[in-house]
């Protein structure tokens, strides 16, 4: 079964903190219309983890092969994180828009930021929180496999990207993910209604920001 023709493929950019379920609610919208949705693969120069597959949760590459992609303007967007290369594909990308796909991303708010100056009208912009900072800690620290540090450095991108959000002058969407099922029917709402409309999030944003100022591992190193 091919793509609708009337279907404007667009791309949905999941963003959030570390724990906030960005991932699986992503996978759950794909999985509910896999003929007109999919999930964009980004390169990536880190290494490979036990549980993933190559092309699948990324495709790896080294770093003078990623950095050869950038000179020939292959990537969309592209980052550096956590001394990382990341990048998504623009003939992907725009092979799925012309078939009239929805293409989802999980990345962080620099490249949501790029491929929205890129494409803007084609974009659309989604930050997924949990309810509160005490329940992101808590499924930080719930899984298990968050060394101090690792644990910091997620808090702090948190409240970077928090405090980022709440400056935005853009559209976002902004998704409470406290539990799976309904925050995937809302995403679902949102973005197959011509005028979804979108509850007012700021006062729990400004109450994110403020917690996250507050914890001292949210701290940048001095």
């Amino acid at each position: 079964m091919q793509p609708s023709a009337v279907h404007s493929g667009r791309l949905i950019v999941f963003v959030g903190p570390a724990g906030a379920g960005k991932t699986t609610l992503a996978h759950r919208l794909i999985s509910s219309a896999p003929q007109r949705r999919r999930f964009s693969v980004s390169h990536t120069t880190r290494k490979i983890r036990p549980s993933e597959t190559d092309g699948v949760d990324y495709h790896f590459i080294d770093r003078p092969a990623f950095e050869a992609l950038i000179r020939a303007d292959a990537f969309l967007e592209w980052a550096l994180v956590h001394d990382n290369y990341y990048g998504t594909s623009r003939t992907e990308v725009e092979r799925d828009l012309a078939a009239g796909r929805d293409v989802f991303f999980d990345i962080d708010i620099q490249g949501a930021l790029n491929l929205h100056r890129q494409l803007g009208d084609k974009t659309v912009l989604v930050f997924i929180v949990p309810p509160s900072w005490a329940v992101l800690v808590a499924r930080l620290e719930g899984r298990g496999s968050e060394t101090d540090a690792t644990l910091r450095r997620r808090l702090r991108t948190a409240r970077t990207e928090l405090n980022a959000l709440r400056e935005s002058p853009l559209p976002w969407l902004v998704i409470i993910n406290d539990k799976l099922a309904p925050a995937q029917q809302d995403l679902e709402r949102l973005l197959t209604s011509a005028h979804p409309g979108t509850p007012d999030r700021a006062d729990l944003v400004a109450q994110m920001c403020a917690a996250a100022a507050a914890d001292p591992r949210a701290e940048a190193p001095t």
